[in-house]
């Protein structure tokens, strides 16, 4: 495929706005939430304006300021074009936007547009007035690239006069030429309009003449296949610009007469695709709410609101995030004899004394470091380290056998290397250079700076020989630093801690699993899973040209439709084009085929689903979970002293050192004795029985409950607790939760340790007494849940949960479950009309909630 010159394209889109572009149809719209078909009416005119829309925005999102666009509307009221104003004629024929680079005022003035009342305007008329236009504004730019494309629905008559002249007009210039008709007849898209009118039946018939005329330069077609093309993804190709640069073998300044400098041109052959990135939007403050939100660090540019119904009558204003930093230098100092930390219960206190200690300091007062073992550098005035001094230019460092190529190093982009257009004589150098190593079969380690003073690139030189030209391809390649080299046991021999070899073990996989294995990987092979050659051969399913990256072609496709679309929820953005999606999911045949052996496998290694681990904390940031006496044993605090622990207080030491070695003295001489206040849902009998469980005996008799019961600590939930840094105990995990949503940053690991405490209080004895206060969890969780983004969080956790109440191998807690019931569709599933209103999804609908919870 010859490569195309990016831009330097003029396109004439020349519009049909006849009265009968006013007649309305009906189109089909993406299924609803719950797989109903919708659909929507439109005019003729607005649904064929798609297609230019969507060229037109795709002008705009290359950004080329030599991709233009001008459009011809023809079947218009007044008449406004050049060749009128020279000539005279060719009425009702309107140059509605000049030629230049398009913009969103562009595509704004086209969704402006609407059919005329009772005119009718001739086509052939607006391709001459379109071919003139355009010829008058390139001029002498004969290396341009000329468009034309024609949109009508064929109903406007038609003067046959002459028209071969038009056709030989647009083959001298090169005008290349598509006719997008409305119904038309199309055999490639399989569609065939039978109530046709004997006079668009005729002027479909001249359309095809006429571009059969044209030959190879005109194409005409269906709008509806040719808005399903406008989606299709394709890799553009585009001719890369030629840089300079020298390819050096050899010493060039030491040794002069034996190195070699060769003036080489490199050029891009594969460039990466990223998606297009995302801009943040916060909804805008009221003017009454903003003076309390008057400490956020947030910007909105007022020029850049976006405004968006929100249905009911509501519109609200929406601005593009702006990021301002601040540098603070945190002059906290640890006080050891500050023993009266735990006494200050008010959020706010704490807050305020963080940022009195915080001094905010200007930038220019910062000096820049990086970061050496566990010390920061500074850099000099200037900011940076001295540079290498790197001169420009590819260096060959050395040779090695092709074989030898690891082509899983290979990094980045690959680039052409080519010998200098201009020079003969170097060009029989480089073909030399190419010959030589392809005969050997070896390639080159090249040491690639590509202007003078920038980082040197290590990477590779691999001959190559075309048709005409020889060259080379240069692939960039790690350096040895940076290259990790890891050693792993072998999967298929165990040895024991005596230096036995293991021969039967539960990971060391038997006869038969090999066997199932194999058949497995057999059935599931997909070099002959695709299409039939012309012999009728199987092809491999999966082709690398063939495939697209989907986040790059939907979120295209995304931005496309939202600029041409005046409302998203009328008209919401339509399916992926098959071919985006069309290596998602594995070809039906091979499935189908490898059913019974993927049973088998199955069966015979005895596959179990792996349950997921519990991301963990943050080593800081987090608020310390307080869990029974996890305070002085995680936090070296000693409990506070009252009067409702004084039964307990003997058997605490009055004094304890804060040295090194206090931690172990608590955990060693005091678990096992110390107590705690409870809340008055933990009564003294649930102690005693966790205190038998573990083989200890209550030291005294119970006291009321308005008092702290004393208990023996279990150990392994202290464990458990330090190991996992959960951030939300078992005591008091409402008020955990809360206190940790104040932080901001850690919503998602509170409302995960909060789902865990939840069912880690059910399966303990007499947690029935604590039904009430796990129902208001649940309620707090789901208020944060749906208000965080949390949304698919609770939507499992409340599956899970009623599983596992109704269920004898799970918390098998009916009693809960049916108190859960009582609560209504409040506690339910969170359905997509809840997610909609705060900007969330979900996947289940209101039916759904309501069905859940009923059951």
């Amino acid at each position: 495929m010859v490569a195309e010159r990016a831009g330097y394209t003029v396109t004439m889109f020349l519009i049909d706005v006849s009265k009968s572009m006013g007649n309305t149809r009906t189109v089909d719209l993406p299924d609803g939430p719950n797989g109903e078909p919708r659909t929507t009416e439109m005019t003729n005119l607005e649904w064929s304006l798609q297609f230019v829309l969507l060229k037109i925005q795709e002008m705009i999102f290359h950004g080329r300021k030599t991709e233009q666009c001008g459009v011809i509307l023809f079947g218009t009221e007044e008449t406004d074009n050049i060749v009128n104003q020279n000539h005279g004629g060719y009425d009702h024929v309107t140059e509605y936007i000049e030629i230049a680079q398009p913009n969103a005022n562009t595509l704004a003035k086209l969704q402006h547009l609407r059919p005329s009342e009772d005119i009718t305007g001739d086509p052939i008329d607006a391709v001459i007035v379109g071919i003139e236009t355009q010829d008058k504004y390139l001029g002498n730019k004969k290396t341009w690239t000329r468009k034309m494309v024609l949109l009508t629905d064929g109903e406007s008559p038609i003067v046959l006069e002459d028209w071969e002249q038009t056709a030989a007009k647009i083959k001298s210039l090169g005008v290349i030429t598509a006719i997008i008709g409305i119904d038309f007849d199309d055999e490639e898209f399989a569609f065939k309009e039978e109530k046709k009118s004997r006079h668009k039946r005729v002027n479909e018939s001249f359309y095809k003449e006429f571009v059969s005329e044209l030959g190879q330069l005109a194409v005409v077609g269906t709008c509806a296949f040719a808005l399903q093309e406008c989606v299709r993804p394709e890799v553009k190709t585009t001719k890369s610009a030629l840089q300079g640069t020298i390819l050096r073998l050899g010493d060039v300044e030491v040794r002069s007469d034996e190195a070699i400098e060769i003036h080489v041109r490199t050029s891009k052959c594969t460039a990466q695709v990223r998606p297009a990135s995302m801009k943040k939007f916060a909804k805008r403050v009221p003017d009454d709410e903003a003076s309390q939100q008057a400490s956020q660090r947030t910007e909105a540019d007022g020029d850049g609101d976006v405004t968006m119904d929100e249905g009911e009558g509501k519109r609200d204003v929406y601005a593009q995030i702006k990021m301002d930093t601040e540098y603070h230098i945190d002059r906290t100092e640890y006080d050891e004899d500050e023993e009266n930390e735990d006494n200050k219960k008010e959020e706010g206190k704490e807050d305020e004394n963080e940022e009195d200690r915080s001094e905010k300091v200007d930038k220019d007062l910062l000096v820049r470091g990086f970061k050496y073992g566990a010390t920061y550098v500074p850099c000099p005035d200037d900011g940076q380290f001295p540079r290498l001094n790197t001169p420009r230019g590819m260096d060959i460092c050395g040779f090695f056998p092709l074989a030898k190529f690891r082509r899983e190093f290979v990094m980045g982009e690959v680039s052409y290397v080519w010998a200098d257009p201009s020079s003969g004589e170097q060009q029989i150098v480089f073909s030399s250079l190419v010959q030589a190593m392809l005969s050997r079969d070896v390639v080159a380690i090249v040491r690639w700076v590509s202007r003078e003073g920038m980082d040197p690139k290590m990477g590779v030189l691999i001959p190559r020989e075309f048709e005409k030209v020889d060259c080379f391809l240069w692939v960039q390649m790690p350096f040895a630093d940076d290259v990790r080299k890891y050693t792993f046991p072998s999967l298929n021999e165990l040895v024991s801690k005596k230096g036995e070899k293991i021969t039967e073990h539960p990971y060391i996989p038997t006869s038969e699993q090999e066997e199932v294995m194999d058949r497995f990987v057999d059935a599931m092979d997909l070099m002959q899973a695709g299409d039939k050659d012309e012999t009728g051969d199987r092809m491999p399913w999966f082709d690398p040209r063939l495939s697209f990256n989907p986040a790059v072609h939907r979120i295209k496709q995304a931005l496309f439709h939202a600029a041409i679309v005046t409302d998203l929820r009328s008209n919401p953005i339509p399916e992926p084009h098959p071919e985006v999606i069309k290596y998602l999911n594995p070809p039906k045949r091979v499935l189908k085929r490898a059913h019974d052996t993927i049973e088998e496998t199955i069966n015979i290694i005895k596959v179990k689903q792996v349950p997921k681990k519990v991301a963990r904390a943050r080593k800081d940031g987090h608020v310390r979970a307080e869990d029974d006496d996890d305070a002085p044993l995680l936090l070296d605090v000693l409990p506070p002293k009252s009067a409702s622990r004084a039964g307990s207080q003997a058997q605490i030491p009055s004094q304890v050192s804060r040295s090194p070695a206090r931690s172990a003295t608590l955990v060693d001489t005091q678990v096992s004795q110390k107590s705690k206040a409870k809340p008055a849902e933990d009564s003294e009998t649930e102690d005693e029985t966790e205190d038998e469980a573990d083989g200890s005996k209550s030291h005294a008799a119970s006291p009321p409950l308005s008092q702290a019961a004393s208990g023996v600590q279990d150990e392994e939930e202290q464990d458990s607790l330090q190991g996992s840094r959960r951030i939300i105990g078992l005591s008091n995990p409402l008020a955990d939760f809360r206190k940790n949503l104040k932080k901001g940053d850690i919503v998602s690991k509170a409302v995960e340790d909060l789902t865990w405490a939840i069912m880690e209080i059910l399966v303990k004895p007499f947690a029935s007494r604590r039904h009430s206060e796990l129902r208001d969890c649940m309620r707090e969780l789901r208020t944060t849940c749906l208000t965080e983004d949390e949304i698919a969080v609770w939507n499992g956790f409340i599956r899970d949960l009623k599983q596992s109440c109704l269920t004898k191998s799970g918390i098998s807690n009916k009693p809960f479950w049916k108190s859960v019931q009582e609560m209504g569709r409040e506690i339910s599933l969170i359905s997509e009309v809840e997610a909609q209103n705060l900007g969330g999804t979900s996947e289940f609908t209101e039916e759904d909630s309501v069905k859940f919870i009923e059951t």
